[in-house]
């Protein structure tokens, strides 16, 4: 099983495709910088609380969506 950084990590990339973002216009939505959001898409970057409320509300979703 993958670790909670990779489940994360591929959920919020797979999301923001769904959605026909890129990286900067849901880093700029959710008020995070670009690389953050690039490293955490490739579970390089453990993310925090703070900043996956931040990717939830800018994807219109829970935050349990985020770490299903």
């Amino acid at each position: 099983m993958p670790s909670a950084t990779k489940r994360v990590a591929a959920r919020v990339a797979e999301l923001r495709a769904r959605r026909g973002m890129t990286q900067e216009a849901l880093a700029a939505r959710a008020r995070i910088n670009r690389v953050t959001l690039a490293r955490l898409e490739r579970a390089q970057h453990p993310p925090n609380l703070d900043t996956l409320e931040r990717i939830a509300r800018a994807l219109r979703v829970g935050l349990v969506d985020l770490v299903k």
